[in-house]
């Protein structure tokens, strides 16, 4: 005969009336040893407490937001199978029949509680731990939906990102439509607050919004910062650009990041690649293509210059010109901007002090370039002027590490601070 047993709050150490942040089961629900029953939260992490057997949930005797301690009852589970006789051995989840004697109860077992950081309150049964639910929840990812591959079935990180890739493959993100498993976007009827104008975005803006939106979802992005001094760089490209304006050509600080930018991914080959579909290879490219974000009427377009390692300044400079031009006039191709290696975004002309500039997939780093400011510098025992220039380099952290982004960007800086490196 099928025997209902009491599920007790195992030993949380020295704590007492630790709130409950989430109820994972509920009554009717069928749960496996180990599934999570309920998560608990002290004022120094918050643990799970699981089931100690396999069984189907009776009754559910807490609820979010209840405080509770040591030996208190949250759940009462219908053991199953043979697991209906055999005692287990801990006070975790102390267990009975409901009619037999306290004398004869025994001591069930008490899986040790998984301690992780906070967890996001849910009513899903999924069997994963607090820190994956939140991982899940920011991602807006129902676990109900997501297979796992853990032991015991239980849900990874692995198994989320995984699911999102399939997800975001499988469905368009253009247009505010929910994806397979995504939480559906917010309908809200703006008009009942005030006077509103519906515009519809630009196709370039879907596009690349779906871009966006699957880039910034599946690579782990990491942005680190410096500032350069282009003092002897500006000073140059005035005195090229005064002597070019007679053929109506500009010098843009943009050609001299091209050529600098080109010189660095020279000496850091692996932010000049790309991971294969499988995620498993690096593509190292052996050529140098740096696509450049145009900003036009319509939205934001990333024609793409080649071989910028084989060119000079003043070619660069023209190229750039042309470009922008086309892509502002409606003219660019499709061919025009594919096959980037590395991709560069100037916010100089407009202003701000930095950003964090989503990268291009499949490319694996971008560098945001913000407006230059003259900035007092310690220099030879007194403070200068210098022109220094803000830069924001975006990587992919699962090709590139901490240590090699500030080896790249501060690399990059010394080129642009040393006009003869331009040369080499």
């Amino acid at each position: 005969m099928a025997e209902i047993r009491n599920v007790l709050v195992p030993d949380i150490g020295n704590f007492k009336g630790v709130a409950v942040i989430e109820v994972s089961v509920k009554a009717g629900d069928k749960v496996k040893a180990e599934q999570a029953l309920i998560t608990v939260e002290t004022d120094k992490a918050s643990m799970e407490v699981p089931a100690p057997f396999d069984g189907v949930v009776k009754e559910v005797k807490v609820k979010v937001g209840d405080k509770v301690s040591e030996g208190d009852l949250i759940v009462l589970i219908e053991a199953s199978g043979a697991q209906a006789a055999a005692p287990a051995a801990a006070p975790a989840a102390q267990t009975a029949a409901p009619a037999a004697p306290a004398s004869k109860a025994a001591p069930a077992a008490a899986p040790a509680a998984t301690q992780t950081v906070p967890a996001a309150a849910s009513g899903s049964s999924a069997h994963a731990s607090p820190s994956i639910r939140r991982f899940a929840r920011e991602l807006g990812v129902d676990l109900t939906k997501v297979g796992g591959s853990g032991e015991k079935g239980r849900v990874t990180k692995d198994d989320v990102q995984n699911f999102v890739k399939k997800s975001l493959a499988g469905g368009t993100a253009s247009g505010g439509g929910a994806l397979p498993g995504l939480l559906p976007w917010p309908d809200v009827d703006f008009g009942k607050f005030g006077a509103i104008e519906s515009k519809p975005l630009s196709r370039i803006k879907k596009i690349s919004g779906a871009n966006l939106h699957r880039n910034w979802v599946m690579i782990p992005h990491v942005t680190q910062f410096e500032e350069a001094d282009i003092s002897e760089m500006e000073a140059f490209r005035k005195e090229l650009g005064s002597e070019y304006a007679k053929q109506n050509l500009k010098i843009t600080p943009l050609a001299f990041l091209l050529k600098a930018v080109a010189i660095t991914l020279k000496h850091f080959p692996d932010f000049n690649a790309s991971l294969d579909a499988s995620g498993e290879n690096l593509i190292v490219k052996k050529y140098i293509h740096i696509g450049v974000a145009v900003d036009t009427p319509d939205g934001l377009m990333v024609p793409v210059i080649r071989d910028v390692d084989q060119k000079g300044i003043v070619q660069l400079a023209k190229e750039l010109g042309e470009v922008s031009a086309r892509a502002r006039e409606k003219k660019i191709t499709a061919a025009d901007m594919q096959g980037g290696c590395f991709s560069i975004s100037s916010l100089g002309g407009i202003g701000g002090t930095a950003f964090t500039p989503i990268i291009n997939a499949p490319e694996v780093a971008i560098l945001g370039v913000s407006r230059s400011s003259m900035k007092p510098v310690w220099k030879d025992g007194e403070f200068v002027p210098r022109l220094m220039l803000p830069l924001s380099l975006s990587y992919d952290h699962r090709v590139i590490d901490g240590a090699a982004g500030a080896r790249f960007i501060t690399y990059l800086a010394h080129v642009l601070s040393d006009m003869r490196r331009l040369a080499l």
